[in-house]
């Protein structure tokens, strides 16, 4: 994975993943062209850099790492490893508090040194993700937990084509 440098980005070519707070959206773009978007959902505390606060950090992140491409669409994950089970209602309805990490991860780091990398506001260290949610999560409301919320359709299509080393950009 080559991780890119700030002044490089946007990139010209390839792709990067642009997630809109306001609009609560995500534009894949092909170098300056948008490719595909959809609603997701990010904090419900709003947006910030700071650890425990329950917020979305903003600025250039790139994908560290992705996981689960064997798992089936709503495996369930917690620590980033399969749990074996697979959300369902019934699931959704013994646990109702648990915040359900599901079908894949994209594990984000801050690309932007005491702004979202390093110190109490490092992205990585505070497990930013890009990740599933059950069919009863919002999506197009702010209502996570800090992470960035998908649809599995939605997520195993980025998964598909934003591996390791590629960018997001996350503003309000």
């Amino acid at each position: 994975m080559v991780t890119p440098q700030l002044a490089e980005l946007p990139p010209e070519n390839g792709v990067w993943v642009e997630v809109d707070t306001n609009t609560q959206t995500m534009t894949v773009w092909h170098g300056d062209t948008q490719a595909w978007h959809c609603l997701v959902s990010t904090a419900a505390n709003g947006t910030g850099q700071r650890e425990d606060s329950g917020q979305t950090p903003l600025g250039w992140h790139v994908i560290r790492a992705a996981i689960g491409a064997e798992q089936p669409v709503g495996a369930v994950f917690r620590g980033r490893r399969p749990t074996g089970e697979v959300y369902d209602d019934a699931l959704g309805e013994a646990y109702p508090d648990r915040d359900w990490i599901l079908t894949r991860i994209l594990w984000l780091s801050g690309l932007e040194r005491g702004y979202n990398r390093g110190g109490h506001a490092d992205s990585q260290r505070r497990y930013i993700y890009i990740h599933g949610a059950p069919p009863d999560k919002p999506m197009g409301e702010a209502d996570s937990h800090g992470c960035i919320r998908m649809r599995d359709e939605t997520l195993i299509r980025l998964f598909d084509e934003a591996p390791p080393g590629t960018p997001v950009w996350i503003h309000d």
